[in-house]
């Protein structure tokens, strides 16, 4: 059974920085792209990041040059390290894993079979 389950999260002033870490089981982490998605409150969850197998990443725009994208294979841990915070990046952070082998990462939820239970990320100004 694949199991995703993330922390790192807390409460940071704006210009400060974390690391959110996506801890995988079940299957191997490095066969199957991964995405970070967040969601503030009362919004649509989004896209933030993505890393495909080959090692591809992409980003949204607004998180472009701040947020890295990274993985373990040996620890099957995923990283999104987030730097130069801004209040606008408030929200509960979620990583996911999609569920067909070697292919890239999609931007949209439904196209992620495994979710982890979130972490909450503040920033205050």
């Amino acid at each position: 059974q694949v199991q995703l389950v993330d922390s790192g999260g807390g409460l940071v002033q704006a210009g400060g920085s974390l690391r959110l870490s996506c801890q995988i089981s079940g299957r191997t982490f490095s066969r199957y792209a991964m995405g970070w998605f967040r969601q503030g409150p009362g919004k649509e969850r989004e896209f933030v990041a993505g890393v495909d197998w080959s090692g591809s990443t992409s980003y949204a725009d607004a998180v472009k040059a701040r947020f890295t994208i990274s993985g373990d294979n040996a620890k099957n841990t995923a990283y999104l390290q987030m730097n130069s915070l801004k209040p606008e990046d408030t929200a509960a952070y979620y990583c996911a894993t999609m569920n067909v082998r070697f292919t890239t990462a999609g931007r949209t939820p439904n196209e992620y079979k495994y979710w982890g239970q979130g972490t909450q990320v503040t920033v205050s100004s």
